[in-house]
Protein backbone atom coordinates (compact mmCIF):
# COMPACT_ATOMS: atom_id res chain seq x y z
CA UNK A 1 0.00 0.00 0.00
CA UNK A 2 1.13 3.82 -0.73
CA UNK A 3 1.29 6.12 1.63
CA UNK A 4 -1.02 8.24 0.72
CA UNK A 5 -3.79 4.86 1.00
CA UNK A 6 -2.12 4.55 4.75
CA UNK A 7 -2.39 8.01 5.58
CA UNK A 8 -5.80 7.84 4.65
CA UNK A 9 -6.84 4.88 6.30
CA UNK A 10 -5.28 6.16 9.16
CA UNK A 11 -6.72 9.57 9.63
CA UNK A 12 -10.30 7.75 8.57
CA UNK A 13 -10.00 5.75 11.76
CA UNK A 14 -8.72 8.32 14.28
CA UNK A 15 -11.78 10.06 12.59
CA UNK A 16 -14.09 7.57 13.60
CA UNK A 17 -12.38 6.93 17.02
CA UNK A 18 -12.39 11.01 17.87
CA UNK A 19 -16.43 10.62 16.97
CA UNK A 20 -17.09 7.29 19.18
CA UNK A 21 -15.68 9.00 22.23
CA UNK A 22 -18.86 11.43 21.83
CA UNK A 23 -21.78 9.20 20.44
CA UNK A 24 -22.76 5.45 19.30
CA UNK A 25 -21.43 3.67 15.93
CA UNK A 26 -25.46 3.74 15.01
CA UNK A 27 -25.13 7.56 14.95
CA UNK A 28 -22.41 8.55 13.15
CA UNK A 29 -22.63 9.13 9.38
CA UNK A 30 -19.72 8.37 6.78
CA UNK A 31 -20.44 12.72 6.27
CA UNK A 32 -19.15 12.74 9.78
CA UNK A 33 -16.55 10.88 9.35
CA UNK A 34 -15.00 12.64 6.06
CA UNK A 35 -15.65 16.05 7.56
CA UNK A 36 -13.45 14.90 10.80
CA UNK A 37 -10.81 13.52 8.24
CA UNK A 38 -11.36 16.50 5.99
CA UNK A 39 -11.61 13.48 2.84
CA UNK A 40 -14.15 13.53 0.40
CA UNK A 41 -16.87 10.81 0.22
CA UNK A 42 -15.66 9.29 -2.63
CA UNK A 43 -11.91 8.77 -0.91
CA UNK A 44 -13.49 7.08 1.80
CA UNK A 45 -15.56 4.66 -0.26
CA UNK A 46 -12.65 4.01 -2.22
CA UNK A 47 -11.66 2.14 1.34
CA UNK A 48 -14.48 1.18 3.13
CA UNK A 49 -18.24 0.88 2.85
CA UNK A 50 -19.62 2.11 5.76
CA UNK A 51 -19.02 2.92 9.47
CA UNK A 52 -19.04 -0.13 10.93
CA UNK A 53 -16.51 -1.59 7.96
CA UNK A 54 -14.25 1.46 8.94
CA UNK A 55 -15.16 0.15 12.96
CA UNK A 56 -14.64 -3.37 11.94
CA UNK A 57 -11.14 -2.57 10.26
CA UNK A 58 -10.04 -0.57 13.59
CA UNK A 59 -11.19 -3.69 15.79
CA UNK A 60 -9.06 -6.04 13.50
CA UNK A 61 -5.59 -3.92 13.64
CA UNK A 62 -6.33 -4.51 17.70
CA UNK A 63 -7.09 -8.23 17.77
CA UNK A 64 -4.06 -9.15 15.17
CA UNK A 65 -2.15 -6.63 17.92
CA UNK A 66 -3.19 -9.28 20.66
CA UNK A 67 -2.69 -12.46 18.74
CA UNK A 68 0.66 -11.26 18.43
CA UNK A 69 1.48 -10.84 21.68
CA UNK A 70 -0.07 -13.73 22.37
CA UNK A 71 1.62 -16.33 20.21
CA UNK A 72 5.09 -15.03 21.27
CA UNK A 73 5.16 -17.29 24.56
CA UNK A 74 4.54 -20.67 25.39
CA UNK A 75 1.95 -21.26 27.52
CA UNK A 76 2.67 -24.77 29.51
CA UNK A 77 4.70 -23.08 31.53
CA UNK A 78 3.20 -21.25 34.61
CA UNK A 79 6.08 -18.41 35.35
CA UNK A 80 5.70 -17.86 30.82
CA UNK A 81 1.61 -17.82 31.41
CA UNK A 82 2.31 -14.93 33.85
CA UNK A 83 4.62 -13.10 31.84
CA UNK A 84 2.17 -13.20 28.56
CA UNK A 85 -0.31 -11.68 30.91
CA UNK A 86 1.36 -8.87 32.29
CA UNK A 87 3.17 -8.26 28.30
CA UNK A 88 -0.86 -8.28 27.33
CA UNK A 89 -1.44 -5.51 30.05
CA UNK A 90 1.18 -3.65 28.96
CA UNK A 91 -0.24 -3.44 25.08
CA UNK A 92 -3.42 -2.78 26.51
CA UNK A 93 -1.62 0.01 28.49
CA UNK A 94 -0.12 1.42 25.25
CA UNK A 95 -3.45 0.87 23.38
CA UNK A 96 -5.83 2.45 26.42
CA UNK A 97 -7.32 5.08 24.13
CA UNK A 98 -8.33 2.32 21.29
CA UNK A 99 -9.03 -0.35 24.01
CA UNK A 100 -11.38 1.59 26.14
CA UNK A 101 -13.50 3.35 22.71
CA UNK A 102 -13.54 -0.59 21.76
CA UNK A 103 -14.88 -2.16 24.88
CA UNK A 104 -16.77 0.97 25.72
CA UNK A 105 -21.61 1.19 24.57
CA UNK A 106 -20.62 3.19 21.85
CA UNK A 107 -18.44 0.52 19.69
CA UNK A 108 -20.48 -1.98 18.16
CA UNK A 109 -20.80 -5.36 20.71
CA UNK A 110 -19.18 -7.84 18.30
CA UNK A 111 -15.57 -6.72 19.36
CA UNK A 112 -16.86 -7.42 22.85
CA UNK A 113 -17.27 -11.06 21.59
CA UNK A 114 -15.15 -11.20 19.80
CA UNK A 115 -12.46 -10.30 22.34
CA UNK A 116 -14.34 -13.35 24.38
CA UNK A 117 -13.59 -15.71 22.17
CA UNK A 118 -10.02 -14.85 21.95
CA UNK A 119 -10.21 -14.38 25.71
CA UNK A 120 -12.13 -17.88 26.21
CA UNK A 121 -9.06 -19.85 23.82
CA UNK A 122 -6.51 -18.32 26.07
CA UNK A 123 -8.25 -18.82 29.66
CA UNK A 124 -9.14 -22.66 28.47
CA UNK A 125 -6.43 -23.73 26.59
CA UNK A 126 -2.92 -22.25 28.34
CA UNK A 127 -4.19 -20.63 31.33
CA UNK A 128 -6.44 -23.20 33.39
CA UNK A 129 -4.29 -26.03 35.62
CA UNK A 130 -6.91 -28.26 35.52
CA UNK A 131 -7.20 -29.72 32.58
CA UNK A 132 -9.37 -32.49 33.73
CA UNK A 133 -12.46 -30.18 34.02
CA UNK A 134 -15.83 -31.76 32.86
CA UNK A 135 -17.39 -30.09 29.36
CA UNK A 136 -20.80 -29.22 31.44
CA UNK A 137 -18.72 -27.62 34.14
CA UNK A 138 -16.71 -25.73 31.73
CA UNK A 139 -19.70 -24.21 29.65
CA UNK A 140 -20.46 -22.79 33.06
CA UNK A 141 -16.51 -21.65 34.46
CA UNK A 142 -15.55 -20.43 31.35
CA UNK A 143 -18.03 -17.36 30.52
CA UNK A 144 -17.54 -16.21 34.00
CA UNK A 145 -13.73 -16.19 33.85
CA UNK A 146 -13.99 -14.21 30.08
CA UNK A 147 -16.92 -12.03 31.26
CA UNK A 148 -14.82 -11.28 34.59
CA UNK A 149 -11.66 -10.93 32.54
CA UNK A 150 -12.66 -8.37 30.26
CA UNK A 151 -14.07 -6.28 32.73
CA UNK A 152 -11.22 -6.16 35.00
CA UNK A 153 -9.23 -5.00 32.02
CA UNK A 154 -11.98 -2.51 31.22
CA UNK A 155 -12.35 -1.51 35.37
CA UNK A 156 -8.58 -0.97 34.72
CA UNK A 157 -8.49 1.21 31.67
CA UNK A 158 -11.18 3.47 33.19
CA UNK A 159 -10.00 3.96 36.55
CA UNK A 160 -6.33 5.06 34.41
CA UNK A 161 -4.51 2.24 34.91
CA UNK A 162 -3.94 2.37 38.71
CA UNK A 163 -2.11 -0.67 39.17
CA UNK A 164 1.06 -1.58 36.86
CA UNK A 165 0.70 -4.52 34.15
CA UNK A 166 2.71 -6.48 36.06
CA UNK A 167 0.23 -6.14 39.22
CA UNK A 168 -2.45 -6.55 37.37
CA UNK A 169 -1.39 -9.82 35.49
CA UNK A 170 -0.68 -11.21 39.10
CA UNK A 171 -4.38 -10.50 40.23
CA UNK A 172 -5.77 -11.82 37.26
CA UNK A 173 -3.39 -15.12 36.56
CA UNK A 174 -4.25 -15.60 40.81
CA UNK A 175 -7.80 -15.43 40.59
CA UNK A 176 -8.29 -17.74 37.28
CA UNK A 177 -5.71 -20.28 38.68
CA UNK A 178 -6.90 -20.30 42.35
CA UNK A 179 -10.22 -18.63 42.59
CA UNK A 180 -10.73 -16.11 45.93
CA UNK A 181 -8.88 -18.03 48.50
CA UNK A 182 -5.79 -16.47 49.59
CA UNK A 183 -7.07 -13.08 47.92
CA UNK A 184 -4.27 -10.19 49.34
Amino acid sequence: MDRRKKYTKMVLKESLMALLKEKQISSITIKEICEQADINRSTYYAHYSNQYDLLHSIEEDFIEDIRNTLTQYNFSKEEEALQITEKLFELLAEKSDVCQILLSENSDVHFQKKGMLITQQFIFNNWITDKSLDPDTYEYINPFLVSGSLYVIKNWLEKGQNKTPKEMAEILHHFINKGLSDIR
